[in-house]
């Protein structure tokens, strides 16, 4: 590998178990990932973190995508593990593909393809989370290398495809935006790319001067400090989901909501403020130690939340006000984001302005989660 450059990852998703027993066997699945900033050279993530026995891949590719399924001739490339096409990732495990060289343009949509041979029945627990966007099944049979893949279904999740890395400059960094279903933008518009952290590679892209960053989604939809929903809390998927992160230099954390509101209802997993600021400040000495700017945000308002009736009530909402204040005043991160002060309504603070508004009182509305994208200061990266 060439000593002036080293691996940043351009794009991720957070690993999580797949939550509706689904199954596959014999069929090829095309993922379809934008990444943040281009390269000449990458290799491909492919997780197995909660499945239930080996994954086996028959065979894999990656190119530049085309329009819906497709790929543009002359850009796939096959992937390799080990020097071998076969691979098998071991259940809990990663796998990371030998670099190709392939030009990739920033904000660029690359298709993965992998070939599952196996039989995966539904109890395996694939690893996969929500995309926002369309991603394919083919019908029975490796398409791997099909420049027009057949689609035999499609699908709104991430399947396996956790990481992709560009080979760059040593003076490239990462941004790792961590966080929870407001991070990886429930109910944001299918295929329009109106993430936060979209909205933040776009702007990062766009300017003439500054750090160059990757920026690496993490946001998992349900996501805790403090305790396991819908896969790890954020406290135990913190080393691999921020620290183990190829070219990581800084960090975006939001996460507490769903503490506060805790759906399930334990009397036991009733957060504090105090509780939420120990956790956050785990996360804080864990990437200090690492070398690694922890930039702390607020937590949006939710008093009119429907998406789970009676979630809000005066006392999270001192929780959540003093949670922010130690965020804002408390001196523990290296930066601030105030999402906070970007969505709420000025007249009525404890609820999002209608415009950033879903409609459902929790989540952002496309124009919010964009506000979210802008309201980060890009001079905390440089």
């Amino acid at each position: 590998m060439d000593n002036n450059r080293s691996w940043v990852g351009t794009w991720a998703t957070s690993p999580a178990p797949y939550e509706t027993g689904m199954g596959f066997s014999n069929l090829t699945l095309r993922m379809c990932p934008r990444i943040s900033i281009g390269g000449d050279t990458l290799r491909v993530r492919v997780s197995n973190a909660y499945g239930g026995g080996n994954l086996v891949i028959g065979a894999a590719t990656v190119g530049i995508r085309d329009q819906g399924a497709a790929i543009q001739p002359g850009s796939e490339r096959k992937l390799t593990f080990g020097g071998s096409g076969p691979a098998t990732v071991a259940a809990r495990a990663l796998a990371i593909s030998d670099p190709v060289k392939l030009e990739a343009e920033p904000l660029a949509d690359l298709a993965v393809s992998l070939y599952l041979p196996g039989e995966m029945p539904p109890g395996f627990q694939i690893t996969g989370r929500y995309a926002r966007q369309t991603n394919y099944l083919s019908p029975p049979g490796d398409f791997t290398a099909e420049i027009k893949m057949p689609v035999g279904a499609i699908t709104d999740e991430w399947f396996f495809v956790s990481g992709i890395d560009v080979l760059t400059s040593k003076e490239t960094g990462g941004v790792v935006a961590f966080g929870d279903s407001l991070t990886d933008a429930n109910i944001s518009t299918h295929d329009t790319y109106n993430r936060w952290p979209d909205q933040l590679a776009r702007r990062m892209t766009a300017r003439r001067a500054g750090r160059h960053l990757g920026v690496m989604n993490q946001g998992l939809g349900g996501n805790r400090i403090l305790h396991d929903l819908r896969g790890d809390s954020g406290l135990r998927r913190f080393d691999r989901d921020v620290l183990a992160q190829p070219g990581v230099t800084h960090a975006v954390v939001m996460l507490g909501t769903n503490d506060l509101r805790n759906s399930l209802g334990d009397p036991g997993q009733e957060a504090t403020g105090e509780q939420m600021i120990a956790g956050l400040g785990q996360m804080v000495q864990r990437a200090k130690a690492r070398g690694i700017k922890l930039i702390g945000a607020t937590l949006t308002p939710f008093e009119n939340e429907t998406f789970m009736p009676g979630s809000w009530n005066p006392e999270r909402e001192e929780h959540r006000a003093a949670f922010n204040n130690w965020i804002r005043e408390g001196g523990a991160f290296d930066g601030v984001v105030d999402f906070d002060e970007a969505l709420r309504d000025p007249g009525c603070p404890t609820r999002m302005l209608p415009i950033y508004d879903c409609g459902d009182g929790l989540h952002p509305s496309d124009l919010g989660y964009c506000r979210m994208g802008d309201a980060i200061d890009l001079a905390l990266f440089d």
